[in-house]
């Protein structure tokens, strides 16, 4: 589980409904269903107009990430290169073609088998990047949708606010309903500008973040693919690798 993306939610909102109860507010005031209803339904809609299913579907999925943390097992991922390259070593890179079935990673699986087919290495290295390319630019359009959901948020939020003063002004006969369009919106305003500023666009950047690992992981696995197709040798490419581990913790500094 990702704590940052909890706390960063918990004291976000903890900071606004205290600072509301510090200046002599109640937090009641600012719980408006009305607005709350404009506001999410209306950045909602914007964003679906905006972007297809695909993209859409990738930025849900990527909530998983964002508060159970992301999956980039660079040990465990180095480990199996490294015991690849030491098999291929001893006898021949053919050998490994009973061990590729084995491999969960689909992109590691698929350059073994290429590199088993005698594919020239840098033919090898263009498909392998053209492949992580096409990943970069999904992570890309996956954090849009929700740093456009920050950019819409704010205008809708303005949009409400419109709204609860044209009712406002429809009403100057009626004093008693005077607050609670005045409540709307001002209240709108806020949501607009809160959601957009502690939720929004911080899903957008934590999303890029979590997935940049998953990235340099594939870069890593190009390398380690590569290095074993050249022969050089299993503690060489090791220590290659370990460049690449972004968790903290190389597998020296583990067994030291």
């Amino acid at each position: 589980m990702d704590i940052t993306s909890i706390l960063g939610i918990i004291f976000g909102i903890a900071a606004v409904l205290g600072g509301q109860v510090l200046e002599g507010g109640h937090i009641s005031s600012i719980i408006q269903p009305t607005a709350f209803i404009i506001v999410m339904g209306g950045t909602m809609g914007a964003i679906l107009l905006s972007f297809p299913a695909k993209d859409l579907l990738g930025a849900v999925m990527g909530l998983k990430e964002i508060f159970l943390g992301a999956k980039a097992p660079f040990k465990e991922t180095i480990d199996l290169l490294v015991s690849l390259a030491l098999k291929a070593r001893k006898e021949g890179i053919l050998a490994l073609q009973n061990d590729i079935k084995d491999i969960d990673d689909e992109f590691m699986k698929k350059g073994m088998e290429l590199m088993t087919d005698g594919t020239d290495p840098h033919l090898l290295r263009e498909i392998l990047e053209t492949e992580l390319s096409f990943l970069e630019e999904s992570i890309q359009n996956s954090a849009k949708v929700w740093e456009s959901a920050g950019g819409f948020a704010p205008t809708v939020g303005i949009l409400g606010a419109v709204l609860g003063l044209i009712h406002v002004m429809e009403n100057l006969a009626d004093p008693s309903s005077l607050g609670s369009g005045i409540a709307v919106a001002f209240v709108a305003t806020v949501y607009g500008v809160g959601f957009a500023n502690l939720i929004f666009i911080p899903w957008g950047s934590k999303l890029k973040l979590n997935k940049r690992k998953l990235v340099v992981m594939r870069e890593m696995i190009i390398e380690g693919i590569l290095s074993i197709q050249a022969g050089e040798s299993p503690n060489f490419i090791r220590q290659k690798l370990q460049v690449f581990d972004t968790s903290g913790k190389s597998a020296a500094t583990e067994e030291a």
